[in-house]
């Protein structure tokens, strides 16, 4: 994948969807999510583990790791001038191996703040066939106008 081109927030408007991620998870996925985020709990490595004392059918993603997964499809949607500004998820189902994961968006509200910097909130779900897993709203900067960098606000300038 090469890198996205310049998403501008007059390029972004309410109800426009962004294109889907989808992504076969392994026991890999999840053991490698685990450990990256220091998770040393064994329903996330040991299938034994998660069958037998957690009553579910394999290791699953931890939250951590389902974050990670969010981040990279807003970034990879947004483009590297975007900037995540805020974002909150709830779980409802786990993630296992053999699942093919969806993620899928649609664009809620498009502003821009008192500062001139653009902001687009999103509904997110990650979604295993028919099954929503985790719900996430999230919010993410992007330039107003090719010479805006949110990533260079500091301090008061940036209010995600």
């Amino acid at each position: 994948m090469g890198v996205a081109p310049r998403l501008l927030l007059s390029d972004v408007h309410p109800g426009d969807p962004l294109p889907d991620l989808v992504y076969d998870v392994t026991p890999t996925t999840v053991v490698l999510g685990a450990l990256a985020t220091r998770d040393w709990r064994p329903m996330h490595h040991d299938k034994d583990f998660a069958q037998n004392r957690n009553g579910v059918r394999d290791i699953f993603l931890n939250t951590p790791n389902q974050a990670a997964w969010f981040e990279r499809y807003l970034t990879d949607w947004s483009g590297p001038h975007g900037r995540l500004a805020r974002m909150r998820f709830r779980m409802k189902d786990s993630v296992f191996p053999g699942d093919r994961m969806r993620f899928r968006a649609r664009v809620e509200k498009v502003e821009k703040d008192a500062g001139g910097c653009g902001f687009v909130e999103l509904a997110v779900t990650l979604s295993v066939g028919d099954r929503i897993c985790t719900e996430c709203q999230a919010r993410i900067a992007l330039p107003a106008d090719p010479a805006h960098n949110p990533w260079k606000l500091k301090g008061e300038h940036w209010r995600p």
